[in-house]
């Protein structure tokens, strides 16, 4: 009985010691550091980091998580008064005098110096023991891909909210510490970026977008941006339209591509058939203005594929006109270019008030995609229509079990397999030639259009000589598993058959090899 009180006083002893050393620990060795805790020192830093939920490819690798971040503390009432310590500050920090001084003749409490200290700083700053002076760690947003999907994924600000992308739509959700898995697939993203860049250096681009879909359920495999940033150092960043998403937050003028859309409208209201035919002249006037063909070519008698093989502007005029305004606009209307996608990122959509006033010349060339704006994304869910059998999907990156939205049948299943014949022509043998691979059906369309004035931020009306190409497809041509849309900004190229058709070829022979499809014939 004697030896269990002499323990339990034994015992009671050592938590008294262990109790009151850190008490001193608390309020003498670190009661400055808990000093600067209660004063609120941390508002608007990483140290006051919510726990967000992590971002994520479809194959589980981290596209955006949460890292524990080292901060420099200091008392500027201790460390003003010694010399040696600014020096050494600069020096280990890589920190102007001037600005440490600054910093600490402004401030009369506790502020952080500089955040997001390497291992180095860290271990440097521990050896160098200047009072006043103390190391803080805290949470971080930390993408691990860098460059990898930025435009996607966005990032979180100083306040810890989520801005662009994934981070912003997905805000609320991500705040709450909940994982989110997107249909990105990893080494796909990874290639479209490749490209990209391989397109900078070949073809000189300003930009562009590569973006692969599944036209069956809208599940976003790829898009990539150019040029891009890495949004662990976005506060470098000076021009703040890199951040924009090119696919969803800025419109173009299609170009040729879009007389995909124009030919479906006409087909489906049986107005014409691939073999009706027409006589081109090499021009179409319509009021004061004159239209003509790529490089004011004289095609003669033509039928409605070879319209979309060689892609003859006065053919799609021709098309329009069967057609009639009133039936062109609605098909417009239908397939979805005067609307959002209600793809699950921050996106725009045109106005289009230069074309809805209705002038003929505005049909006219919108009927090959002149004068008309959309947004890539814009593009790809209209055209997977036209790909998938007739109806439209809602493009989206989060993955999901099952359809969260209605499906709308803008054109037949019959429309849509003619026009997949067409489109495969048009890369066997039109302007597309150059996208195809031996023993594969791959449908597509090439598109250049002249860019405004307007869009360059040049106060004037018309068009530059700067151009904007584009190359859409779907592959196989008969029972697509894959929409793809290849957008370049002023390539060093006469027109897209010379560029994006290459690129689209590459992007062609992954998707072949990445996922195993097998040959539609020997």
């Amino acid at each position: 009985m004697r030896e269990r009180v002499i323990f339990v006083n034994f015992l009671f002893l050592v938590l008294s010691i262990l109790i009151i050393w850190r008490l001193f620990n608390l309020q003498i060795v670190n009661g400055e550091m808990y000093q600067a805790l209660s004063e609120g020192i941390f508002a608007n830093s990483t140290e006051k980091f919510v726990e967000r939920g992590k971002i994520l490819f479809r194959g589980g690798e981290e596209l955006a998580t949460n890292i524990t971040s080292f901060f420099v503390l200091v008392n500027p009432k201790q460390v003003k008064e010694s010399k040696e310590a600014v020096e050494k500050l600069g020096e280990i920090l890589n920190l102007e005098k001037k600005y440490i001084l600054e910093n600490l003749e402004g401030r009369s409490s506790f502020f952080i110096l500089k955040k997001d200290l390497s291992e180095e700083e860290v271990s440097k700053l521990k050896n160098l023991n200047i009072k006043g002076i103390f190391i803080g760690e805290g949470k971080k947003r930390y993408y691990p891909q860098g460059k990898l999907a930025a435009q996607v994924v966005g990032f979180v600000n100083e306040e810890g909210e989520g801005q662009y992308g994934i981070e912003e739509y997905y805000n609320d959700i991500l705040k709450e510490g909940k994982d989110i898995t997107l249909t990105l697939d990893y080494r796909l993203q990874f290639k479209a970026e490749k490209l990209l860049e391989e397109a900078k250096e070949k073809l000189a681009i300003e930009g562009g977008q590569i973006i692969v879909m599944n036209p069956k359920n809208g599940e976003i495999l790829a898009l990539a941006n150019f040029p891009t940033f890495d949004p662990n150092k976005y506060r470098e960043e000076e021009n703040l339209e890199i951040f924009k998403n090119g696919a969803t937050q800025k419109t173009f003028e299609p170009g040729s591509i879009f007389k995909i859309i124009t030919m479906a409208a006409a087909i489906e209201e049986k107005k014409v058939t691939p073999e009706t035919s027409y006589v081109d002249e090499g021009f179409v006037k319509i009021g004061g203005w004159t239209i003509r063909n790529f490089e004011n070519r004289i095609w003669g008698k033509k039928n409605m594929t070879e319209v979309l093989m060689w892609s003859i502007n006065t053919g799609a005029v021709f098309v329009e006109r069967q057609l009639g305004n009133d039936l062109f606009l609605k098909y417009l209307t239908n397939f979805g270019v005067f609307e959002k996608t209600g793809i699950d990122l921050p996106e725009i959509c045109s106005e289009n008030k230069e074309f809805k006033k209705g002038y003929e010349i505005n049909f006219a060339t919108a009927s090959f995609g002149q004068g008309i704006e959309v947004t890539p994304i814009q593009v790809m869910k209209a055209i997977s229509a036209v790909a998938n059998g007739g109806v439209l999907v809602r493009p989206h990156l989060l993955l999901e079990n099952g359809k969260n939205y209605e499906e709308k049948r803008v054109i037949s299943n019959d429309t849509s397999f003619t026009l997949s014949q067409m489109c495969q022509r048009v890369v066997e043998e039109g302007y597309g030639r150059r996208a195809k691979i031996q023993g594969y059906f791959i449908a597509g369309k090439t598109g250049t259009s002249q860019i405004p004035f307007s869009s360059l931020g040049i106060k004037q009306r018309g068009y530059s000589d700067k151009t904007w190409q584009s190359f859409i497809g779907w592959i196989p041509a008969f029972q697509p598993k894959f929409i793809f849309l290849v957008k370049l900004d002023n390539p060093r190229a006469q027109a897209a058959g010379a560029s994006t058709t290459l690129i689209a070829k590459e992007l062609i022979e992954y998707l072949i090899s990445y996922y195993q499809l097998p040959p539609d014939y020997e």
